[in-house]
């Protein structure tokens, strides 16, 4: 799908951003655009990519007219760039708005004006019935680039989301933490009941990838991913460690969520992955084809999952990162 393309990926110097680009660059694409507003990442991002194809532009998604100049020529836009440190958005509200909110419309007009062809935008579980300001600036973002679908016009850019939960080994990731924090003899743990979904970078990326090829416009794509205790985790990683249970942050939940029972009324399953689909008269469920539909009150959260990691796989990929 993206062989020959131009693709943009704004956040672009972050880990997913890394992971996707250097991807994307093996699958073949015309140029890929490094869009974010960090020159010193951009600069250290340069000297380990010196693919011809690449090219960077300091920019921020609060920025429309940069964003109309960056999508010149583009055909498909990755869209990673967002404050999602839950403690600086809690303390800096309108700053996570105006990048995660703002940002996302800016997104949308820019790349409906200038032909883009695809634009997939990355959520995260914290969207799904959100406790927390981040949760509920990507909710709003979800939102907008689902709707946008709508007034598209004769224009034929189409905008879809994908959704899943922590990527392990990624920047703000626990595992890095445990890792640096097990020389102490302690691992702090919020809650001794706490569980996520794992995913890996390289999981996240594939994902990605697939629903570029399988979008129509409007779905949130959400893949099937093993759940683990954050216990199993700290076993996996420091089991020599004693555990300090140290009370759940503010803005934190016991367990993760991708689609609560509401979302599941209108939403398919299929072998890997979930479709959300969109409540718009435009939609049609042949755009799902061969999708099943969910029973009564399912919801998909970390703690119902039917698949769960054992502390000896989680050692086995926390080894590897």
């Amino acid at each position: 799908m993206i062989e020959g393309k131009v693709v943009l990926v704004t956040g672009g110097t972050g880990s997913f951003g890394k992971k996707f680009i250097r991807r994307a660059l093996n699958e073949g694409v015309k140029k890929v655009i490094v869009f974010s507003r960090d020159e010193l990442k951009q600069y250290e991002m340069a000297q380990e990519f010196t693919d011809s194809r690449m090219r960077f532009f300091i920019g921020d998604v609060r920025d429309k007219d940069r964003l109309y100049r960056a999508f010149d020529g583009v055909d498909i836009v990755i869209h990673a760039a967002a404050m999602k440190h839950v403690e600086a958005c809690e303390y800096n509200p309108f700053e996570a708005v105006k990048t995660n909110i703002h940002g996302a419309q800016n997104i949308i007009e820019a790349a409906i004006d200038r032909g883009v062809e695809k634009v997939i935008a990355l959520s995260t579980d914290k969207a799904a019935s959100p406790v927390n300001l981040y949760g509920a600036t990507k909710l709003a973002s979800d939102k907008l680039f689902v709707a946008a679908n709508s007034y598209v016009g004769e224009k034929t850019t189409r905008f879809s989301v994908v959704r899943y939960g922590n990527v392990a080994g990624s920047r703000g990731s626990v595992v890095p933490f445990f890792k640096k924090i097990r020389e102490t003899g302690r691992i702090p743990i919020t809650d001794e009941r706490m569980t996520r979904f794992w995913i890996t970078l390289d999981h996240g990326v594939q994902f990605v990838l697939d629903n570029i090829e399988r979008m129509h416009g409007g779905e949130i794509f959400v893949p099937k991913i093993p759940s683990m205790k954050v216990t199993d985790l700290a076993k996996a990683i420091a089991p020599e460690c004693e555990i300090d249970i140290v009370g759940i942050r503010p803005g934190e939940k016991l367990h993760e969520a991708m689609i609560m029972e509401d979302d599941a009324r209108h939403t398919l399953e299929f072998d890997t992955h979930y479709v959300i689909q969109p409540e718009f008269s435009w939609w049609s469920e042949a755009n799902a084809e061969n999708g099943r539909s969910l029973p009564d009150g399912f919801k998909y959260t970390s703690d119902t999952n039917e698949e769960w990691l054992t502390v000896e796989q989680l050692r086995s990929f926390a080894g590897r990162m």
